[in-house]
């Protein structure tokens, strides 16, 4: 049973930057995969981002890599992801969510993902 919280949304102007952050609760958050995805008003889910168990391996979307970071700390059961140089298609509600497959490839599919925060939003105006 794991509960995932984000905070850290917000406005920003276009060019701006934010961060995300990802509490989790339990001790087995260090075993999951995490991802970031987000959904803006009538859109499909994306994905955004991936991190391995011990955050050794990355995977973004095109759409954000080099803008975007994903980390995590095991030790305070957290993923974040940084966003620099934001754009108004950034504007969506991001999700984060847990994998707990182990030994596989990250998944940019978000029907692999177990665990799922309530979101949050964020707003880029131009």
């Amino acid at each position: 049973q794991v509960q995932l919280v984000e905070s850290g949304g917000g406005s920003v102007q276009a060019g701006g930057s934010l961060r995300l952050s990802c509490a989790a609760s339990g001790r087995t958050f260090s075993t999951y995969a995490m991802g970031w995805f987000r959904q803006a008003p009538g859109k499909e889910r994306d994905f955004v981002a991936a991190i391995s168990s011990s955050g050794g391996i990355t995977y973004y979307a095109d759409s954000v890599k080099g803008r975007f970071t994903i980390s995590r700390d095991n030790a305070k059961n957290t993923v974040y992801l940084q966003m620099n140089s934001l754009k108004p298609e950034d504007t969506a509600d991001y999700y984060c969510a847990a994998d707990r497959r182990r030994g596989v490839v990250l998944s940019t599919s978000w029907l692999e993902y177990d665990y799922w925060g309530q979101g949050t939003q964020v707003t880029v105006s131009s």
